[in-house]
């Protein structure tokens, strides 16, 4: 039976979509005060890009990008907006959240935080603590950070190499079994990660060269056996590339680990130090850029500092990886 495993952190919250004892789907959400998908806002018109169908929107939260734009809006005016996706990471850049008009009878609101879209699943759902058993752990939590963060994901037979670019998340397929072979396997397994690493938008998976239409339609079929609707894909063709898209309201696992990479690294080490077992004073040591984030994030310091019943030091060290901090008793 599945179940969802969510934990409130400092800086973030967690959840894990869990089938005998495999993780299946596993979510972050950061305390970044982000515009969520499904905020109903009001929205001034900052800024026309095309005339009657592009501009830009800024309300409490951040910016949007609204298509269409109504022909009537002058720059400056007010509406209400609907956003449809969230703001999405980039290398040295993010992209604009994405909104439409809204209904007019839709009154002002948040859209639905990961508890909330875990809870409208209606799955079971289990509330872990930092004072419990780490169940997270046990099931492979941090190998999964780190495979998200690689985008390298081994299986037996073969290799997923997981390539984000601005257009599309690529899927290279590498290993030693027989094309038809590795085509179905690689198949299965790309299905699973975009679904644990919740990978959206467009997709491509480059397969081995297949011999003929019957083996393509076969690891069509097996891709399609695991990942669940709703999604579209194309045939794969002659060269084994395979294009998807799924709906895209926000950013993927890889794409908060690999270009947010010391944010995200630095709510993990708060994690770590909250499950570390020390009572009472610690020092946090990390890559100085996981320390200038949590000394910019004072809240999260101090809420360590009452959960830990001591002071929290903070020691930059430049020889260490970015997620390659520890934590010691002080």
């Amino acid at each position: 039976m599945a179940e969802w495993l969510y934990e409130q952190g400092i800086g973030e919250a967690r959840a894990a979509l869990v089938q005998e004892h495999d993780i299946i789907e596993a979510h972050i959400e950061p305390e970044d005060g982000s515009l969520r998908a499904g905020t109903i806002c009001i929205a001034r018109l900052t800024e026309i890009l095309v005339p009657a169908r592009r501009g830009i929107v800024a309300c409490e939260g951040g910016e949007a990008l609204l298509e269409p734009l109504p022909k009537s809006l002058a720059q400056g005016g007010l509406l209400l907006v609907e956003i449809t996706r969230q703001a999405i990471p980039e290398p040295g850049a993010v992209k604009r959240a994405k909104a439409r008009v809204a209904l007019e009878e839709l009154a002002p609101q948040p859209g639905p935080n990961l508890l909330a879209r875990i809870t409208a699943t209606g799955i079971p759902i289990s509330h872990i603590s930092s004072y419990e058993h780490d169940v997270l752990e046990e099931l492979g939590w941090s190998e999964l950070q780190e495979q998200a963060a690689t985008g390298i994901i081994p299986f037996e037979g073969g290799t997923l190499r997981i390539s984000l670019t601005p257009a599309m998340t690529l899927i290279d397929i590498d290993g030693h079994l027989p094309p038809a072979t590795l085509a179905i396997t690689a198949a299965r397994q790309a299905a699973a990660v975009i679904r644990r690493f919740d990978i959206s938008g467009s997709i491509g998976i480059d397969f081995p060269t297949l011999a003929n239409k019957a083996e393509r339609l076969a690891t069509a079929a097996a891709f399609d056996a695991v990942l669940p609707l709703p999604f579209e894909r194309t045939a794969i063709n002659g060269f084994g590339f395979l294009q998807i898209i799924r709906p895209r309201a926000r950013a993927s696992l890889c794409e908060r680990l690999q270009y947010q990479r010391a944010p995200a690294a630095a709510r993990a080490l708060v994690r770590t130090a909250q499950r570390s077992g020390i009572i009472g004073s610690m020092t946090l040591t990390a890559h100085p850029s996981i320390i200038a984030h949590l000394s910019a994030h004072k809240e999260w310091v101090a809420q360590l500092a009452a959960q830990l019943g001591g002071s929290i030091a903070l020691q930059p060290d430049a020889s260490l990886a970015i997620r390659s901090g520890y934590v010691a008793k002080a």
